[in-house]
């Protein structure tokens, strides 16, 4: 069989049983590992299938890919400047907030007023790093095991900590958002995290670039209609924004 032909089958085979693994398809094919993850290659190139640990999956799969806090953060940086700067107006006066970990609630952190009094909880690292010294703060970094991915405390031990509190705002991240599968996250321990951060908050208010509307990841950690605030910026589209309108959420655009 030609490289053509039996790559060819592979990603027919990957569209029929949704993963396989590289020892199943050399054993299949009677070739060795290493040239199945050259066929691989070339088809995710191709852009047929996903190369996961170990295997692979269909291309139109939920992502398993997580990015690393430095990668995101320069992803759609000017959007999230924006964000973070519109979601300042939602921050309550002398009252309570939770930030969730990632780099657009970094960037609003960054932005919280000196001039009034805040009770602060975050789980993230970086945010805790910003904001401690700050007078007018009384900051609370919540306990657990900090994952080298997001540098984010994670585990039961901060869920249940999340779980004693009731915060006034939440201003949550999220990997995707979509109406059928909600807020998701390539992480079981950090959607366990998430989903407690909106179950103890009176508000809740996403943000979310445009570049994570449609797109589901592997777990999902939150409804649409968990959610009172999406902060998004301007390239999202009516298309994109209405359905989560009549959820009854609240769209503004930075």
């Amino acid at each position: 069989m030609y490289a053509e032909e039996r790559q060819q089958a592979i990603a027919g085979l990957v569209a029929q049983t949704g993963r396989v693994s590289v020892s199943e398809l050399a054993e299949r094919f009677s070739v060795t590992t290493e040239t199945v993850r050259r066929d691989l290659s070339s088809l995710e190139r191709a852009g047929l299938v996903r190369r996961v640990h170990g295997g692979v999956v269909p291309a139109n799969a939920l992502s398993l890919l997580e990015l690393a806090v430095s990668d995101r953060d320069r992803s759609s940086a000017e959007q999230k400047d924006r964000i973070a700067a519109a979601a300042v107006e939602l921050v309550p006066e002398h009252g309570s907030v939770v930030l969730d970990a990632g780099t657009t609630t970094a960037r609003l952190a960054s932005r919280l007023p000196s001039d009034q009094r805040l009770d602060v909880l975050t789980h993230a690292v970086p945010i805790a790093a910003r904001l401690a010294g700050q007078a007018n703060l009384t900051l609370r970094l919540l306990p657990g095991r900090v994952r080298t991915t997001t540098q984010a405390a994670v585990g039961a031990e901060t869920v249940e900590a999340i779980a004693r509190l009731r915060t006034d705002v939440a201003f949550v991240g999220t990997n995707g958002i979509s109406v059928e599968h909600g807020l998701s996250t390539p992480d079981h321990s950090e959607a366990a995290v998430k989903r407690a951060i909106v179950g103890g908050a009176r508000r809740v208010v996403l943000l979310a670039d445009a570049d994570k509307i449609g797109k589901e990841h592997l777990v999902r950690f939150a409804d649409v209609g968990e959610v009172h605030v999406l902060v998004t910026d301007d390239r999202a589209t009516r298309d994109q924004l209405e359905p989560f309108e009549k959820l009854g959420v609240e769209v503004r655009i930075a």
